[in-house]
């Protein structure tokens, strides 16, 4: 799993290296379509009249308006912002395949666990254990190796094996919580920066012009959407898992007073 989230992150990291390389090679051929697109100004006129919106509309494919979002962001920022999406998925991927792979049919291996019982006795059981995958499994083995002193002292192993393996499961979910929050902080930072380089541009110019206002408020504006579309991706994530995660606790809950009540039927 150590493996995907490596691979996860360097791929990332290569994304935002090529659109690094690839804004300054597109800020000077931007600049001169504008000035050629600039002379039919009574058509634009028209237009405008006929649609306001009509100045936002774009026919570019969808991942060139996010590149060109990206740039007009600031780079610094949203970096940084990509960055956290990146880890965070990174991190989710593998706690959801890690997940999935923890959950067990409790009730088939609670089967084969008596079955077991009833033809070889514990050490049966604990080979069933230990070739079933899963944290239920482990439990069940830690269980059965203290059978020996007792079902007192099988349940107490029970009950903290099982605190073990609920802290592995919740293993990296503090860190998509992380990115959860520092995601939207930096957004609204690049954004608070964007609106002191707006009054910047002002003071320089002495004078309050609407194209100066606006390009501050538009970098601004989308380091925070920025912030808080990542957020919201990785916050549904997040709630996925605390819900996978919940539906395997209950399992290995209920799976281990299942297993208790057959080891006390297994000892009389």
């Amino acid at each position: 799993m150590k493996k995907i989230f490596m691979f996860l992150a360097v791929l990332g990291i290569m994304t935002i290296s090529a659109q690094f390389q690839t804004a300054n090679a597109q800020d000077q051929p931007e600049a001169a379509a504008t000035e050629e697109v600039v002379a039919p100004a009574d058509d634009a006129a028209e237009v405008d009249a006929a649609d306001p919106f009509a100045a936002g509309k774009s026919d570019q494919p969808l991942h060139q308006q996010l590149k060109k979002l990206f740039i007009e962001g600031g780079a610094g920022f949203m970096a940084l912002v990509l960055l956290c999406l990146i880890f965070g998925l990174a991190i989710a991927i593998e706690r959801i395949i890690t997940l999935s792979l923890a959950q067990t049919n409790t009730k088939k291996l609670l089967a084969k666990v008596e079955d077991a019982l009833k033809e070889g006795g514990v050490e049966k059981a604990k080979e069933v254990c230990r070739n079933t995958r899963g944290p239920v499994a482990s439990i069940f083995y830690q269980g059965l190796m203290n059978m020996d002193q007792g079902v007192e002292m099988a349940e107490k192993s029970i009950v903290s094996y099982g605190s073990v393996q609920m802290g592995q499961l919740m293993n990296g979910m503090s860190w998509i919580s992380l990115f959860i929050g520092i995601a939207p902080m930096l957004g609204f930072m690049g954004t608070v920066i964007g609106m002191i380089q707006a009054f910047d541009a002002i003071e320089v110019a002495g004078d309050i012009s609407p194209t100066l206002v606006a390009g501050g408020m538009k970098v601004a504006l989308i380091t925070t959407v920025g912030g808080l579309v990542v957020a919201i991706i990785l916050q549904i994530f997040y709630n996925y898992l605390v819900s996978k995660v919940d539906s395997i606790t209950i399992d290995m809950e209920d799976a281990s007073i299942s297993l208790v009540d057959l080891l006390v039927k297994y000892q009389k």
